[in-house]
């Protein structure tokens, strides 16, 4: 496999450099090479998610309706579970959410309650307090705050807009 030779291409170069005696330059050179070789190694990381791009896709659609279903019930959803649901390790989950959404699980998680809170504000006369349990807040103050943080308006003035 030709991603496989040039990492140990790199590997080798690296362990010829280190047994050369020391000189001005032994530092830089051995700089470079470990550039060169964390260069190549994230470039092959990367494809990977360019190359599955239509099975990622496919896995993003199945995290958000995991997301939708967190929601939906109250309960806490985190990224290990996540992963472990779809099969991924959580690494490479994280780093899939980040590439194809351009935010962290749990930015995400809030994006979606306070999408969904807007919702129930508009839609529905429940008071504030039911919304922020049924939707898994901690406390109407924090949510109070995440929502104007989000949306630049307190969830009362955003329900009397609507």
């Amino acid at each position: 496999m030709e991603e496989k030779r040039i990492l140990a291409s790199c590997a080798d170069d690296i362990r010829r450099e280190l047994l050369r005696g020391t000189d001005a330059y032994k530092r830089t050179i051995l700089t470079r090479h470990i550039t060169r070789l964390l260069d190549y190694a994230t470039r092959f990381y990367e494809r990977q998610f360019i190359v599955r791009e239509s099975a990622d896709k496919l896995l993003i659609r199945q995290y958000e309706i995991l997301v939708e279903q967190y929601i939906g019930e109250g309960k806490p959803l985190t990224s290990a579970c996540c992963a472990e649901q779809l099969h991924l390790s959580e690494a490479y989950f994280n780093d899939l959410l980040f590439l194809q959404l351009g935010h962290t699980h749990n930015c995400h998680i809030q994006l979606k309650r306070i999408e969904t809170s807007k919702e129930k504000l508009r839609s529905s006369g429940e008071p504030l307090s039911r919304i922020v349990r049924e939707l898994g807040f901690p406390s109407v103050q924090y949510f109070c705050f995440l929502f104007k943080k989000t949306t630049g308006i307190s969830p009362n003035e955003y329900r009397s807009l609507s």
